[in-house]
């Protein structure tokens, strides 16, 4: 007997979700560098949420992906959360900023809100029960 869609969970006949978005490289300078980010999940992982930078910012010349807990994301829309490698934190009323440290360094990088927010219930919706 083959399994079929019916009869799978959910998480394992849902879509990847995908939102570009523009976000902000966060520098000494006052003018700011605007950059086109991938926001990533795979309802496989329901627990995860990936960042993803374009190549042209790494040394490497490679796209630069970032794997977090959801949870993170979303709790650092209401107030500062982390203390890893991954933080977020909420700047304003329309602003997020996360934080991402590597041995080589820190970038710190601000979002709308409402881009975030609207990932996150997509995120949702692709895992909810049918």
């Amino acid at each position: 007997m083959s399994a079929t869609a019916e009869n799978l969970p959910a998480t394992a006949t849902a879509a990847p979700v995908e939102e570009r978005v523009r976000a902000r490289v966060i520098t000494d300078d006052p003018l700011y560098r605007a950059i086109p980010v991938a926001l990533r999940f795979a309802p496989a992982e329901p627990l995860a949420v990936r960042i993803v930078f374009p190549a042209d910012l790494s040394p490497e010349g490679t796209d630069n992906e970032w794997v977090f807990p959801r949870a993170l994301l979303e709790a650092g829309l209401q107030a500062p959360t982390g203390t890893g490698d991954v933080r977020v934190w909420p700047c304003g009323r329309v602003q997020a900023v996360v934080e991402f440290h590597s041995p080589e360094g820190v970038a710190v990088v601000q979002f709308d809100i409402a881009a975030l927010r609207r990932f996150l219930r997509r995120t949702y919706a692709a895992t909810a029960t049918r």
